[in-house]
């Protein structure tokens, strides 16, 4: 198989090439590096442009006839951000989607897996949820994400292709051989926000602690990046059973199952430090939500995965990496 994967030289696009790489799954990459790193890209066939650059995509296409699927992971995804730039986020992760799944389209690709949030879920109670949840982003980000699940839906039912939504919890830690991760050094999740509070001795802030969880503090789903990467590849090899001609757009959540508060997860950072963490709490964000923990039974029976890799695992792969990355930067 050959397989494009856009936004492969970013955090989860890179490591999933790692995956597909790793099972003989030959990979070629598009990227803008406007956050990815080129170093993720070498020896994968890196195309240096954006997903809506037509000179780019024809370039690529021509070069590569036979790719038999494409991952898109490319999008801004900073939640704060799509709240003072909508409409730059509605550009970038959905305008330039429709551009690039047209060509795609005309290039006769039939399968398509799509890097989808689990954002999109109401996420007011931090109760599980599974395929079928309410849906109600809270923020553009999240919004641009129901968008697009929305477009390959009804592409999918006019048989432009067939397509799969992955819709992805929190993803921590780095590839466990420590060949990729987090390409940002400040990055906004709460994970990257503890790193950078125990690397400025400074305290680690709890945005919102009155939501209605077990501890008052957000709770989400933290999946191991690598996992993640691994429901990939089970996605792409596994395609044909799961979009099928008579079902051509399938849903499916990748979590852990288990929920984790953010008073749990500086638990769990003190554990694999060996140190204590200050915190201190302060208002919800705008675009916050309480969260939710996914119900995983979908992709154990399609895809025949399962996470196996624990939220101390992802802390301290996230942590090599964090010492690694300035030696590749």
């Amino acid at each position: 198989m050959k397989v494009l994967i856009t936004g492969g030289a970013g955090y989860i696009g890179s490591t999933v090439a790692t995956a597909c790489i790793e099972a003989g799954i030959e990979v070629v990459v598009l990227d803008d590096l406007s956050t990815g790193l080129a170093a993720f890209g070498e020896g994968r066939h890196l195309y240096v442009g954006d997903i809506a650059d037509a000179a780019v995509l024809d370039r690529l296409l021509t070069e590569h006839p036979d790719i038999d699927a494409v991952v898109h992971c490319a999008a801004r995804i900073v939640v704060p951000e799509s709240v003072a730039d909508p409409l730059g986020y509605y550009d970038s992760n959905v305008g330039k989607t429709i551009t690039l799944l047209r060509r795609l389209r005309d290039a006769g690709i039939p399968r398509v897996v799509f890097s989808s949030s689990a954002s999109i879920y109401a996420g007011e109670t931090g109760d599980g949820v599974d395929e079928s949840g309410r849906l109600a982003p809270s923020s553009p980000y999240a919004t641009t994400k129901a968008m697009v699940e929305q477009i390959l839906s009804d592409a999918a039912a006019a048989g432009d292709f067939r397509a799969i939504a992955l819709r992805y919890f929190n993803p921590i830690g780095a590839d466990p051989k420590l060949r990729t991760g987090l390409q940002n050094p400040t990055p906004s999740h709460a994970l990257g926000k503890i790193m950078q509070a125990r690397a400025a001795g400074e305290p680690f802030t709890i945005t919102g602690t009155d939501w209605a969880t077990r501890d008052g503090s957000g709770l989400r789903d933290y999946i191991h990046v690598w996992d993640l990467a691994l429901a990939h590849v089970a996605a792409v090899t596994r395609f044909d059973d799961v979009a099928t001609p008579e079902q051509p757009y399938q849903v499916i959540n990748l979590g852990t199952g288990d929920g984790v508060t953010v008073r749990e997860l500086v638990q769990a950072f003190e554990r694999v430090t060996g140190a204590p963490l200050p915190v201190v709490a302060t208002d919800r964000r705008p675009g916050d939500q309480a969260g939710a923990f996914a119900i995983v039974d979908r992709a154990r029976e399609v895809l025949g995965w399962r996470a196996e890799r624990s939220v101390d695992d992802g802390v301290r792969d996230a942590l090599a990496w964090a010492e690694k990355l300035p030696t590749i930067r």
